[in-house]
């Protein structure tokens, strides 16, 4: 659910793999590494992706067990995270 703003973020693959190698993630994510290559995010990773994606994108997603299913693939966390849609602060 979006609230405080009718527009909606719009999270791309571009995104999540910038997201995705910082240090504390995927320190040596490979740029040609494929939208749909398994991931094997921690939940360390997960809760610090979102927490970068709040703090980058003003998008905050509640932490769930599914999450730990969906996010094994860039193309699975982008689908994820724009079907959450999230809540937009400001």
């Amino acid at each position: 659910m979006t609230t405080g703003s009718s527009a909606r973020v719009e999270i791309t693959t571009d995104v999540v793999r910038e997201l995705l190698s910082d240090p504390k993630i995927f320190p040596e994510l490979p740029a040609e590494l494929d939208e749909d290559a398994e991931l094997a995010l921690d939940s360390l990773g997960l809760v610090w992706f979102l927490h970068l994606l709040g703090t980058k994108h003003d998008l905050v997603i509640e932490p769930e067990d599914e999450l730990i299913t969906a996010f094994g693939s860039i193309r699975g966390i982008t689908d994820y995270v724009n079907k959450a849609g999230g809540r937009v602060d400001g």
